[in-house]
């Protein structure tokens, strides 16, 4: 089987920069563009397939006519598309926001809750976020400073340089601070809390909406503990994820589909019996049961699969 390459559904966000065009080739008419959604099944913006016997058909519209099979037996669990797989460009700060989990989510939004994993490509010197409390606090003083304005006085910031990641449990306040391009993997979900946004307006001139409530029923008020998944770069029920430098070779199994996210420099994908140049920017969705494929040249891929 072929893989295919995926061109992703862009956001506009205004916290957004214009880096996913320069920096990563992501053609777009958005300005600011903020995100960009490479591998995508949700309906708020799925990606479309770029070539092939199914080009200019979305990532879900495919597997509705290609078939269960071409998502592989670990997928049998889900009754949606697992993962989400973005690229986002911080010209500003992002709001401090929260995700709920699974049973939250779907009994007060109708959809999956949200576990995430962030990849750091670029950090301007000084660039930091947060992510999680510096110390336990009392859901009592979350709501006090929320009000107040002085949450940022208790969460952890932490500097950052490329190539760091963050895996960020459901329930983890957290926020990407300005300068950031980051690679984001996620579960197929699009609910996000808004705790704090700085005093921003909206482009209606108005205060940007904020869930005070229903973070407050799911933020995790602990610290948060940064996980070892070694080998790989992240890993829970809905994607694991691994990082490789340079050429590799890997098989996809009939076990899971992959999803090749190239993050920089550029090289050779072979599969299916046919070989594709890749550019940095590039995502591409190998079916399962696609076999043995290879990456050559001087490039860094993020492999997503469900396992």
């Amino acid at each position: 089987m072929p893989a295919y390459q995926l061109l992703p559904a862009c956001k506009d966000y205004i916290w957004g920069g214009q880096r996913l065009k320069t920096d990563f080739g992501i053609l777009s008419d958005l300005s600011p563009l903020a995100e960009a959604w490479v591998l995508s099944c949700h309906p708020d913006g799925p990606s479309v397939l770029k070539d092939g016997p199914y080009a200019g058909q979305t990532l879900p519209a495919y597997i509705e006519k290609a078939g269960p099979e071409v998502l592989g037996t670990n997928c049998r669990q889900f009754e949606n598309f697992p993962m989400l797989i973005k690229l986002i460009d911080a010209r500003q700060n992002l709001s401090v926001q929260v995700h709920p989990s699974d049973a939250y989510a779907l009994s007060h939004e109708g959809q999956y809750g949200k576990t995430e994993m962030w990849v750091v490509l670029d950090a301007a010197p000084g660039s930091c976020l947060y992510y999680g409390f510096r110390q336990e606090i009392t859901a009592g003083e979350l709501a006090r400073r929320t009000a107040d304005g002085t949450l940022t006085e208790v969460l952890r910031a932490v500097p950052v340089k490329r190539g760091d990641v963050f895996f960020i449990p459901s329930g983890t306040l957290h926020a990407i601070g300005a300068g950031l391009v980051i690679a984001e993997v996620q579960q197929n979900s699009n609910v996000t809390y808004r705790v704090f946004d700085y005093g921003r307006v909206g482009p209606d001139g108005l205060p940007r909406q904020l869930h005070i409530e229903k973070a407050l029923d799911v933020t995790d008020l602990h610290p948060t503990e940064a996980p070892d998944f070694a080998p790989h770069l992240g890993h829970c029920r809905y994607f694991t994820t691994d990082g490789h430098d340079g050429a590799f070779a890997a098989a996809c199994g009939t076990d899971s589909f992959h999803a090749l996210l190239f993050t920089e420099g550029s090289g050779m994908l072979l599969c299916g019996g046919e070989s594709r140049v890749i550019r940095k920017g590039e995502c591409y969705f190998l079916p399962a049961g696609s076999g043995g494929y290879q990456v050559e040249g001087n490039c860094r891929t993020l492999d997503c699969y469900v396992s």
